[in-house]
């Protein structure tokens, strides 16, 4: 630890053999980014826009906004100004031997400040607490934009926020205490490595910088991976279904469907044996089915939202009846494909007269969005002209690159998810953990063009979904409010990407019997949570009033994880018992192990 009385760590000189290898590393990465750089500028100019996000607007926004309200202006640069002299008087005292309370203090949570320098090195911590004002000070000025139409207001301050988290001194070489100590420490070696990384990175990124947030050599998917026993039974040009091996001599009668989000693979629910859902769910006596998207290319440009739906749990349902002998499912839809699992059940409910609605005997969503009139976040990134710039990008390819998406989520906490691992990985020159959550968040899938303009359009921007009869899939106007299919809602309370709050709306808008239950954690951790953890918490209520918060404040607080509450709900609706089935050993034939091909193609 450096501390004001002088207590460095000792200088050391380069090591002339390591210097030589990193720079050799950097030397051949950076030619291949030129190279490529140079191929592509001559092959052709890209179609995409140069101001994807639009900042320009953004900017221009966020300076009408501060010139519209020079009294709020006035007001915080006064403010400011005495905060800073305080501040400079206290580093004074401080100098002299006192020991006065600081000007201000970094958020609770705020992980960035938590090497004690940052608060026992004078120097350092009058530039945190300056940081800290400064910060204060722009979104004061910016304050709530109410000069603005609420969508743009909304990006400037979600802008605004990443200008803050990008100019924070922890992401500076000369101002990170644990960077200057690495670079005193190995004689600058960590800065080279650091550099031999972002080359490495760009080069990966064909000239993007996107920082490593794993090691992507410690995990291989079906390996120490994706582990759980099973066989893939069918597949067609959107997913493979697989089945997986029962460990229970008996398993409930009515089989369990699970359809993942194709935005991210669906291995997140099959990490590790210690955290698996999917085992989990085999170890209660399920027969479990998962849909395993394909990782699509340009191949698969055409294929819509309403093929997701045909190609995916439609097929999936006739194929498992041909599998087990049984006509209905209980399904699990997660994230968007749990929006797919919803659009289906509309589907089925009209479909022919809804003959067929009973196919799917009960439904389970793992943080869904059905309702997108409040999405959070993610709004900043939905508008006409953003995602007009997408279908210019996705015209080029036919899919949306995996990366693209992949930025976007990272952008909703940057601190977390791009300056830890720049600091990391570029500052301090380290290689990043082997960490299997963070291996599979990197592990990018693309969008077919005519699917992502489909769902963007329909779904986050017009809201289609939730409109009666407005939306059409396979020839037939949906409506949610016709679903009579008992439902269980599974949301999480810090989930940034498909907020609790806008999730609930289904229980206004379902016409069947309705579970709610909220958990704690985000969007991932609050349903990965296995009992075996003892971690976190979860609320479930019998009332369903129409305010979220209503039913919150009523809500009984339960600890521990939420899968045996499920487990039970589901139970009631499993039809009995019978014996274990193989996969395989029923209508459909094995065509490869576990967790299969599909879900193996990386991107790029």
């Amino acid at each position: 630890m450096m501390t004001q009385q002088g207590d460095f760590p000792e200088v050391h000189f380069p090591d002339a053999a390591a210097m030589s290898e990193a720079f050799g590393h950097i030397a051949e990465h950076g030619g291949h980014i030129l190279a490529e750089a140079v191929n592509n500028a001559a092959s052709h100019a890209s179609a995409a826009p140069a101001d994807p996000l639009h900042i320009a607007d953004v900017a221009m926004a966020a300076a009408r906004t501060v010139m519209a309200n020079p009294f709020r202006l006035a007001s915080a640069q006064t403010d400011l100004w005495f905060d800073c002299a305080k501040l400079w008087r206290n580093a004074a005292r401080r100098a002299m031997g006192a020991t006065p309370l600081p000007v201000i203090l970094p958020d609770q949570g705020d992980r960035r400040f938590s090497n004690p320098d940052w608060t026992e090195v004078l120097a350092l911590d009058s530039v945190k607490q300056m940081y800290l004002l400064w910060s204060r000070f722009l979104t004061q000025v910016i304050g709530d934009a109410d000069n603005l139409e609420p969508h743009m207001a909304h990006k400037v301050q979600f802008h605004t926020r990443q200008m803050i988290d990008a100019a924070a001194p922890t992401n500076n070489p000369l101002t990170n205490p644990e960077v200057l100590r690495a670079t005193l420490e190995s004689g600058g070696l960590n800065l080279v490595k650091g550099l031999r990384h972002l080359m490495e990175d760009m080069d990966r990124g064909h000239g993007k910088i996107s920082p490593r947030m794993t090691d992507f050599d410690a995990f291989k998917v079906g390996q120490n991976i994706a582990t759980t026993p099973g066989k893939v039974v069918y597949q067609n040009e959107l997913m493979q279904l697989v089945q997986y091996t029962p460990t229970t001599a008996t398993v409930s009668k009515r089989p369990l469907l699970i359809v993942p989000p194709w935005i991210n693979k669906f291995y997140i629910l099959d990490l590790r044996e210690k955290n698996s859902f999917i085992k989990w769910a085999v170890d209660q006596g399920h027969t479990v089915f998962v849909i395993s998207w394909i990782n699509p290319d340009e191949r698969h440009a055409a294929k819509t939202f309403e093929n997701y739906m045909l190609e995916g749990p439609l097929d999936a349902l006739a194929r498992i009846e041909k599998a087990t002998g049984e006509t209905s499912v209980n399904a699990i839809g997660y994230c968007l494909g749990g929006t797919l699992l919803a659009s289906t059940l509309a589907y089925l409910s009209v479909k022919d007269g809804g003959k067929d609605k009973d196919r799917i005997a009960s439904a389970t969503f793992f943080t869904t969005m059905t309702d997108f009139s409040d999405v959070g976040e993610m709004s900043v990134f939905i508008d006409e002209e953003q995602i007009a710039g997408i279908e210019a990008s996705m015209a080029e390819k036919g899919y949306l690159d995996g990366s693209a998406m992949a930025a976007s989520f990272n952008m909703l906490r940057a601190n977390d998810l791009i300056w830890s691992f720049v600091v990391n990985n570029y500052l301090l020159g380290k290689d990043p953990h082997a960490f299997d959550l963070l291996y599979w968040n990197s592990d990018n899938t693309r969008m077919p063009a005519a699917m992502h303009s489909f769902y963007l359009r329909n779904m986050y921007l017009n809201n289609l979904l939730a409109k009666p009869d407005a939306l059409t899939l396979a020839g037939e106007k949906i409506d949610l409010r016709r679903i009579e299919t008992p439902s269980f809602f599974l949301s999480a309370r810090e989930d940034h990407i498909a907020p609790w709050k806008s999730t609930y709306a289904a229980t206004q808008t379902f016409a069947g019997p309705v579970k709610f239950v909220l958990s704690a954690s985000g969007h991932i951790a609050g349903v990965i949570n296995p009992p075996s953890a003892n971690k976190y918490c979860y609320w479930t209520g019998a009332d369903l009033p129409a305010e979220p918060d209503g039913w919150l404040a009523a809500a009984q607080r339960a600890e521990g994880s939420w899968w045996p509450e499920w487990n039970r709900w589901v139970g009631e609706r499993s039809d009995g018992e019978v014996p274990a089935r193989q996969p395989g050993a029923g209508g459909l034939p094995a065509l490869e192990e576990a967790p299969g091909s599909y879900v193996a193609r990386r991107a790029g």
